[in-house]
C-alpha cells in the first residue's frame, strides 16, 4: 500500500508564485523517505497540503488510500506532524501539551496519560514532564514536538527539520528512536538540511527544485550516481612543490594536509598507488564531507 500517493499536484499562490508544478510522488507504507531541496523549493508547501493547512490548486493527494478532497478527517487522523517552528503554548506544562493534543483526536485523558509518559521516557524527557515548556532547551522542545506528534499513534509521521538546533549527542539519540519507530511500522517523511541524516536513516529520497521533482531513487542508488568524491589526505611535511599527481586534481591546505578529487573513472586504490609512486607518506585519508551532500549539490547544478 502507498502511504502517500501524489499525482499532478500544483500550487499557485495568490501572488502568482508557482510553488508546485505538477508533482508526482509515491511513498510506500513502512518507508523512511527523505524529501530534499533548497529553501523555497516546495518542500514545505507539499507538507502543508498533506496536512490540509495549505489548499492545493490542482492534482490528487491520497494518504493510505484516503483522498484528501473526499476524506479530509481520515487523512488528518493518519498523520502526525512535527513542524519546523515551535507552535505549542510556552506557558503550559510538558505533559499537558501532549495530553491536550491527544484530546483533539478523541483520546481521553485516562488513555493519553500513560501514552504521554511512555513517549517522554523514550525521548529522554520523563524528568521534565511537569515543568513549563518555555524553560526547556531547544533540543528538548524539539523532542517535545515529536512526542506531541506521536500521541495519537499516526501511521505517517512527517518531520520537517526535526533536528535543527539539536546538538550532536541528542541528534544521534533521536536517530535511534526514529529508526526504532520506523522498524515497528511507522512510515516517516523527513525533510532535513543535515544530509548525514539521510544516509543514516532513509531508504529512499526525492530531490525537489523550483517546484519539480528532479530525482527520485533509493539513497543507495543516489550515492552511486556521484561523479566524484573529495578526500582529505594527511601527510608529513609535504611542500606544495612536491604535490604532483598525474591523474588527480589536488588542493593544498597546509604543510600536512591536502584535498584530492577522485572522479568516477578512477578508484581510491589508484589514488593510493599514485601517492606511493610519488613518495608521499600518507598518515590518514578520509572523505572530505557528506557524500549525499556532494551528490545533492551536483544534481542541482546540472538541472
Amino acid at each position: 500500500m502507498l502511504a502517500i500517493d501524489i499525482k499532478n499536484l500544483t500550487k499557485t499562490y495568490k501572488t502568482g508564485t508557482k510553488a508546485l508544478k505538477g508533482i508526482n510522488l509515491q511513498v510506500e507504507e513502512g518507508d523512511f523517505f527523505a524529501l530534499l531541496g533548497a529553501n523555497g523549493a516546495g518542500k514545505t508547501t507539499i507538507i502543508g497540503i498533506l496536512t490540509a493547512l495549505v489548499s492545493k490548486t490542482a492534482g490528487q493527494v491520497k494518504v493510505f488510500e484516503y483522498d484528501l478532497d473526499k476524506n479530509i478527517n481520515q487523512v488528518k487522523n493518519q498523520i502526525g506532524v512535527v513542524p519546523q517552528e515551535f507552535n505549542f503554548n510556552m506557558f503550559e506544562k510538558v505533559i499537558d501539551i501532549i495530553v491536550a493534543q491527544a484530546g483533539y483526536y478523541g483520546i481521553s485523558r485516562e488513555i493519553a496519560l500513560p501514552k504521554a509518559n511512555f513517549l517522554l521516557e523514550k525521548l529522554g524527557l520523563a524528568d521534565k514532564k511537569n515543568v513549563v515548556s518555555r524553560t526547556l532547551s531547544g533540543g528538548m522542545k524539539r523532542r517535545l514536538m515529536i512526542a506531541r506528534g506521536l500521541i495519537h499513534e499516526p501511521r505517517l509521521l512527517i518531520l520537517d527539520e526535526p533536528t535543527a538546533g539539536v546538538d550532536v549527542e541528542l541528534r544521534h539519540g533521536m536517530w535511534e528512536f526514529l529508526n526504532e519507530l520506523n522498524t515497528k511500522g511507522t512510515t516517516i517523511l523527513l525533510t532535513t538540511h543535515y544530509l548525514e541524516e539521510v544516509e543514516q536513516l532513509c531508504q529512499n529520497a526525492a530531490i525537489i527544485k523550483e517546484g519539480q521533482i528532479i530525482k527520485n531513487d533509493s539513497v543507495k542508488n543516489l550515492l552511486k550516481s556521484l561523479d566524484k568524491e573529495t578526500y582529505v589526505i594527511e601527510t608529513e611535511n609535504l611542500s606544495k612543490q612536491n604535490l604532483k599527481l598525474k591523474s588527480f586534481k589536488t588542493n593544498f591546505i597546509d604543510v600536512n594536509t591536502f584535498e584530492v578529487i577522485v572522479e568516477k573513472k578512477n578508484s581510491l586504490n589508484e589514488l593510493i598507488m599514485e601517492l606511493s609512486q610519488a613518495n608521499i607518506k600518507v598518515n590518514g585519508i578520509r572523505p572530505k564531507g557528506n557524500r549525499l551532500e556532494e551528490m545533492f549539490l551536483d544534481i542541482l547544478s546540472k538541472k
